[in-house]
């Protein structure tokens, strides 16, 4: 097997996991447990910091995801206690 074909496997597997790891994180958000959904944040953060640190994702496009993720904890948050 080519290296490329080998390291794009691995990418896509790596680019699969943050997305069930986003998906997990929403549906938390909407079913309103916020204690889960901020420990969901908080592992989704890491994955995406090491993502971005093995060169799947560019550093820039995981701080952005991290920033609008917990934009959106924070006003769900906002909007439960309001």
């Amino acid at each position: 097997m080519r290296n490329s074909a080998r390291k794009k496997l691995q990418n896509q597997t790596v680019k699969s996991s943050l997305h069930n790891l986003e998906r997990k994180y929403a549906g938390l958000l909407t079913s309103g447990k916020k204690e889960e959904a901020t420990a969901a944040l908080r592992n989704l953060s890491s994955a995406l910091d090491k993502a971005s640190k093995k060169g799947v994702i560019h550093w820039a496009r995981a701080n952005r995801h991290k920033s609008r993720l917990s934009l959106r904890l924070n006003a769900a948050s906002k909007a439960k206690a309001a």
